[in-house]
């Protein structure tokens, strides 16, 4: 398997995959990288629908944002899954937010994501993180209730593209010491 620091430097937003299904193995096991990711307080918020099903997926896919470059993908990689949160858990205490942030789902699944999306590329499988889409809808597809709601979506396959690697800026233009900007 491939190690960390290669993973994190090799991934990419995958948008076009090939047919061939993922096996149950394969996705439990990127599902277990998803589990063990870290949360406020350990209070698990994350919840991961496994979308296979066509109609479902085309559905999905009708919710993202006019002209999204990853609206063909959610309807035709091998599976979509969709992040949720249980809401007024993570970062409250008693129902309300602890935090000027409000309630921290959004940190909590962003964690467990990005240990998906590394897991599966690890594994030779593609994703994209998709946000711009209608939460609202996208849960009326999977019957989410009430309590919780729909943050991201990714597709999950073979990848049939290779992607080219974006630039990054310098660590001088992100990290200061002490003060920002400084």
């Amino acid at each position: 398997m491939m190690e960390v620091l290669d993973a994190i430097k090799t991934r990419r937003s995958i948008r076009r995959y090939k047919d061939t299904p993922v096996d149950d193995n394969t996705l439990e096991t990127i599902l277990e990288a998803a589990r063990w990711a870290p949360s406020w307080a350990n209070t698990q918020c994350s919840r991961f629908v496994v979308v296979r099903d066509n109609d479902i997926k085309a559905r999905l896919a009708d919710t993202l944002s006019a002209n999204n470059p990853a609206t063909e993908a959610v309807r035709s990689a091998p599976l979509v899954v969709v992040a949720c949160a249980e809401l007024a858990k993570a970062g409250c205490y008693r129902g309300e937010a602890t935090t000027d942030k409000g309630d921290w789902f959004m940190f909590d699944v962003g964690l467990a994501m990005q240990n998906l999306v590394l897991a599966a590329h690890a594994l030779g499988l593609g994703t994209v993180h998709i946000g711009a889409f209608d939460a609202g809808k996208a849960a009326e597809a999977i019957s989410v209730p009430d309590g919780y709601c729909v943050v991201e979506m990714t597709p999950l396959g073979y990848p049939d593209h290779e992607a080219k690697t974006p630039p990054r800026k310098e660590l001088s233009e992100i990290v200061f010491y002490d003060k920002f900007g400084g």
